[in-house]
């Protein structure tokens, strides 16, 4: 027994997470951003679910959703790790169980738990993720979870995280690992700044926001199965967390500075961030643990993530803009988009929203092509829900989504004459509605002078006719 002490201690006395970290630096920061995401996910006001008797309520969706963040944990250290490595733990957890005695065992597993190399570190992490994983398996197959359960499932997670020496995310506000400036342009401009007060918090403001595009490249928007889906998910409830933090940092930052064109634009970010906070959270994905079976929740998952990414990229450039004026979003982020660029599309898919609609009703007066005039328009809404909700200001959002919502649940048998005539109704009201958000938008500053453009248009509306 002393010789298998002997080769265990030796493979997890190695180096070889060094030259992992060098070799898989993404992985390692997704490992940071999912371990940070699991922690943040446990705290009830992190989440998006409406206000109801939580006593009450079943959080299975919740914990599966948290489960298939684990296996994203354990699917990355199985990368990381290497193959000799992986074969020592499954080779020690046999050990354990059939080859040392009850004084062996103890002696092995105290040495492990000394965590004083980033190998046992990485262990340690990859065993109690492994227990976890089967312990979590068994209460999702029960169908059932309450309230205090999915908090103490929790609790066992943070101990897990926080007491790792290597591994906890939180033993730094910021890691200068992951946490960067990731741009050369923004760096030099931060670097000319003369007064220290405000370079030390104008970087500490850049660091956040490049915190949370590297968040946000771990939200994976094309996926299809349920692990990735969840697990970019919790990414993003992650962010919820994330934006609240940055705004109390910027509102202390708001009393130290004493420049007021700079205190004011720094309070006009906090406030952006506050309005589309508030639209992804309680608009985008209200209740999305209660919706995961549509068809719509990876439409959910990739408008929250357009919009964040969105108002981050802004905000840099907008922040960058202000010590460098003149300076363009395209010359930042090789795929930004610019406030025109958006509106300009915006304009165009509401037209043709609306002319679609007026179509509708010219289409509808005989019953028997009713179904498929709103086959149509819904095929041009699901056009719309993927590609330009995004786009909505917060204030729209909410009568675009309970419109849409009510044309989808319309069923055949609604197509009859008096409820018919009561979704036409609605479609009347909601025209009015989209030609006062039309005007709007053409009152825009970034759309003076700027034609319509029709022909786009008329092209995009025969795509769905």
């Amino acid at each position: 027994m002393t010789a298998l002490n002997t080769m265990l201690h030796k493979d997890l006395a190695g180096d070889w997470v060094e030259r992992s970290k060098k070799d898989n630096i993404l992985l390692f920061s997704e490992l940071d951003v999912l371990l940070r995401a699991l922690d943040r996910f446990f705290n009830i006001e992190n989440l998006t679910s409406s206000h109801e008797d939580i006593t009450t309520r079943n959080f299975i969706e919740e914990l599966t959703t948290a489960r298939d963040a684990i296996l994203r944990v354990l699917g990355t250290l199985e990368v990381v790790i290497p193959e000799s490595r992986k074969n020592a733990y499954w080779f020690q957890k046999f050990a354990e169980t059939k080859l040392l005695n009850t004084r062996d065992r103890d002696a092995f597993r105290e040495n492990l738990y000394k965590q004083d190399t980033p190998e046992k570190g990485l262990y340690l992490l990859y065993d109690s993720f492994n227990n976890l994983k089967g312990v979590i398996a068994d209460i999702v197959r029960t169908g059932s979870i309450s309230y205090m359960g999915f908090l103490n499932i929790g609790h066992m997670i943070s101990k897990e995280i926080r007491e790792n020496r290597f591994f906890n995310p939180f033993l730094r506000e910021l890691n200068p690992e992951f946490d960067v400036i990731s741009n050369a342009e923004i760096s030099s401009i931060v670097k000319t700044l003369d007064a220290r007060e405000i370079r030390k918090n104008i970087s500490v403001i850049y660091i956040y926001l490049f915190r949370f595009l590297r968040y946000l490249s771990f939200v994976d928007i094309s996926a299809q199965r349920s692990v990735s889906l969840n697990s970019s998910l919790i990414v993003l409830i992650l962010l919820r967390a994330e934006v609240n933090t940055f705004q109390a940092y910027i509102a202390k930052v708001i009393k130290k500075i004493k420049v007021p064109e700079l205190e004011f634009f720094l309070k006009s970010i906090a406030y952006q961030f506050s309005m589309e906070n508030r639209r992804v959270y309680l608009q985008e994905l209200r209740d999305v643990h209660r919706r995961r079976s549509t068809p719509h929740f990876r439409g959910k998952i990739e408008n929250s993530h357009g919009i964040l990414k969105n108002l981050t990229e802004q905000s840099i450039v907008q922040l960058t803009g202000f010590f460098k004026p003149g300076i363009k979003g395209e010359e930042l982020f090789a795929s930004f988009v610019t406030k025109m660029q958006q509106s300009v599309r915006l304009r165009e898919d509401i037209t043709a929203l609306h002319k679609i609609l007026t179509l509708l009703e010219t289409r509808v007066r005989r019953p028997e092509t009713r179904i498929k005039a709103f086959e149509s328009i819904r095929g041009f809404m699901l056009y719309f829900e993927s590609f330009t909700f995004r786009l909505l200001r917060h204030d729209d959002y909410e009568e675009f989504f309970q419109f849409f919502n009510e044309i989808n649940s319309v069923k055949p048998d609604m197509l009859k004459e008096d409820g018919f005539k009561k979704i036409m109704e609605k479609v009347s009201y909601f025209k009015i509605y989209l030609e006062a958000t039309m005007r709007h938008i053409d009152n825009r500053t970034e759309l003076t002078g700027r034609q319509l453009d029709m022909e786009r248009v008329e092209n995009l509306l025969r795509q769905y006719l």
